[in-house]
């Protein structure tokens, strides 16, 4: 069996929360929320929004929420909350910095109303959206930097 990495990364604010794990994401302790990007169009047709669309459904319920770029939808599921970050309009553009921004402010807005304190979530944007790690993990702490949730990060 692998054995499980976790490490802290360092950041100038102080906040830190934010692990790495290598494994499967769905692996993780059921009482975290789950994070992951997806585009207005609800298309998750590729990468590992395949993988949440099968496992959690959902797809009116998301629907009817009639979430923009730089928003978060959000199902709940088995006691915990699914967050749809909805980072760009069609599944075939690409992100920006900024949006995926927006969308990480909402997620943390529905947290802290809802007593969210640990996320489970891939390297979003990182996949087919292209986007540098290290450009969203240093958005990551900045928005979480002020808060008390935890969020770990999955790569296989």
């Amino acid at each position: 069996m692998d054995k499980i990495m976790r490490m802290k990364l360092p950041c100038s604010s102080g906040w830190r929360r934010l692990l790495h794990e290598r494994g499967d994401l769905f692996t993780c302790p059921p009482t975290d929320a789950l994070a992951h990007c997806i585009s207005e169009d609800l298309r998750m047709g590729a990468g590992i929004a395949v993988l949440f669309k099968k496992r959690f459904g959902g797809l009116e319920e998301l629907l009817a929420q009639k979430k923009q770029p730089g928003q978060c939808a959000v199902l709940r599921r088995a006691g915990r909350f699914v967050y749809y970050l909805v980072t760009k309009k069609k599944y075939n553009q690409k992100p920006t910095y900024d949006i995926l921004r927006k969308s990480l402010v909402s997620m943390r807005e529905h947290c802290l109303a809802n007593g969210v304190n640990s996320i489970s979530m891939p390297r979003i944007g990182c996949g087919l959206d292209k986007l540098k790690w290290k450009n969203v993990s240093s958005i990551i702490s900045e928005v979480f930097q002020d808060t008390k949730i935890s969020i770990t990060v999955y790569t296989i």
